[in-house]
């Protein structure tokens, strides 16, 4: 009887939970949005390796507590592999191919917790994209082996700091689930993520520098 009770308690809690959520989600989303743009380095590993993953984000912000985008991410770093080929007179000949690797992300980043200079977030990517190897260090189309499809999906947390009402630095961790049909490459690309961000908000410094303007009436004044 106990145990029922108690679980009739969790139920009722976790649905009242959710409703608040949702009603949240739903005040964020009457307010007004903003542009959300990004430049952002991600830090992963392939074996034991530390490797730069680059970004682009264009997407929304809704009241700087809910952002929803996308964006193209593709691997900076030069990795190299040695490939073995059997020649006509049976010796092996080494060829020197670079790993490639590039998808479209779509992001969410929703804001859990926020006081006047701290801040911390859940923000959740997913992507699908593509994995080869090629000859050059640039990225090519040609002499390019067959590409490999990827299904990618990284859940993590962000946490942010502001100096000043337009300043902040912040950082995320990450983990990148990669499903690939290649398991070997699969497997290594299968990584924690991390990275450092120096962070600006231009609309808040004008609001700052012209408290009076027309521009900072209507959609100021900056805020913590």
């Amino acid at each position: 009887m106990r145990k029922r009770i108690g679980l009739i308690l969790v139920l009722l809690f976790c649905f009242k939970a959710n409703a608040q959520f949702l009603d949240s989600l739903n005040v964020v989303f009457k307010s007004k949005s903003i542009i959300d743009a990004r430049l952002e380095s991600r830090y992963s590993f392939i074996r034991n390796t530390i490797i730069s993953v680059t970004g682009v984000r264009l997407g929304v912000a809704y009241k700087r507590k809910l952002r929803i985008g996308g964006g193209i991410s593709w691997l900076k770093t030069d990795r190299s592999y040695s490939f073995y080929d059997q020649n006509s007179l049976g010796d092996l000949t080494e060829t020197k191919k670079y790993l490639k690797f590039a998808y479209l992300c779509y992001y969410i980043d929703f804001v859990y917790y926020r006081i006047k200079r701290w801040q911390l977030s859940v923000p959740i990517q997913a992507g699908t994209g593509l994995v080869w190897f090629q000859k050059e260090k640039a990225y090519s189309l040609k002499n390019t082996d067959r590409k490999s499809f990827l299904l990618l999906y990284e859940p993590g947390i962000t946490i942010q700091f502001k100096i000043f009402r337009y300043l902040g630095v912040g950082g995320d961790a990450a983990f990148r689930f990669v499903l690939n049909r290649e398991k070997k490459i699969g497997e290594q690309l299968n990584s924690p993520t991390f990275s450092v961000k120096l962070l600006f908000w231009p609309d808040q410094l004008y609001y700052v520098i012209a408290p009076k303007s027309k521009v900072t009436q209507q959609y100021g004044p900056a805020e913590w």
